[in-house]
């Protein structure tokens, strides 16, 4: 069994949908063991994801969907993994098995849609928000939004595209844990030129 279960993430990493089909065909329930009698920190699923095998991916889900709401040790969910690689296909996969995950947290309070924003993937944005709208209005534990993560992480096209898309005067002023709006952060971080050119 334990041998079965080495080979399963073996293929995940590698993206081996056959061995995948092989192990499933030996033990229908071996994705399920995984969530009981394993000592891995990460499922399958988040394996297959950060190596960005959709394929592999959509097999797992198709056996076992449940498997798209479980959390590694750092509270990350497949979503997370896939949102900051900017694995659109996955992305897209995920959200249809289980849509509510855009709206987990992490151990730092991030969402998938936070993680995207700090790494600038555009089109993962904006698939995010078509599933779960409210997801932009989650802040992270240290109380940034997502426009606080990117003036922050100096993703200022990604910032462009949310504030056309957001007319919530309250939200573009919010403030993150430290009391600063986006507008403090910039000047913080000498990039009031560009900010000034974002909100023109």
């Amino acid at each position: 069994m334990e041998i079965d279960q080495k080979r399963l993430y073996e293929a995940a990493a590698e993206g081996d949908v056959t061995t995948l089909q092989e192990l499933l065909q030996k033990d229908g329930l071996i994705l399920d063991r995984v969530l009981t009698l394993t000592c891995f920190n990460e499922t399958p699923l988040h394996v297959a994801t950060m190596r960005g095998h959709v394929e592999f991916v959509k097999l797992i889900l198709t056996q076992n969907p449940h498997l798209a709401a479980e959390l590694d040790f750092l509270k990350s969910s497949a979503l997370h993994i896939a949102s900051v690689k900017g694995y659109i296909e996955i992305v897209k996969e995920l959200v249809i098995v289980n849509p509510e995950m855009c709206l987990a947290r992490d151990r730092n309070g991030r969402n998938p849609l936070h993680l995207a924003a700090i790494k600038g993937r555009v089109e993962v944005i904006k698939e995010l928000i078509r599933i779960r709208p409210s997801a932009v209005l989650a802040t992270t534990n240290d109380g940034e939004n997502i426009l606080h993560l990117c003036v922050k992480n100096n993703q200022l096209e990604v910032l462009k595209m949310l504030m056309e898309m957001m007319s919530n005067h309250e939200f573009l002023n919010a403030r993150d844990g430290d009391g600063y709006t986006i507008l403090h952060l910039a000047v913080t971080d000498k990039q009031i030129e560009a900010l000034i050119k974002v909100m023109a």
